[in-house]
C-alpha cells in the first residue's frame, strides 16, 4: 500500500472528520473547524486535497430544502 504525505493540517483535519464520525455527530465543515482550532474559511484547501487524495469525500443532503450545507466523511478502506 502507498503512503500518502499529508500536512500537519490535512492530517489534523482528517483527524478531525474520523472524530467528528466516531462521536455519531456530522462533520460539517462548521464543526470540523471547531474540533481543528481554525477558522472555516481555512479549511477549504485541506478539505479539497483530502477530496483528491481519496480520505475524504463530500456528500450533500440529499433532501430539498433541508440544505445545512456540505458534509466531509472518511472513505471507507477496502
Amino acid at each position: 500500500m502507498r503512503q500518502l504525505n499529508l500536512t500537519d493540517l490535512e492530517q489534523r483535519v482528517y483527524v478531525a472528520v474520523t472524530t467528528l464520525e466516531a462521536r455519531g455527530q456530522v462533520p460539517f465543515p462548521e464543526a470540523i473547524a471547531a474540533e481543528v482550532g481554525l477558522p472555516e474559511e481555512q479549511l477549504a484547501t485541506p478539505l479539497h486535497l483530502l477530496g483528491e487524495k481519496n480520505l475524504l469525500h463530500r456528500e450533500d443532503s440529499p433532501l430539498a430544502g433541508l440544505d445545512f450545507g456540505p458534509r466531509w466523511c472518511s472513505q471507507q478502506l477496502a
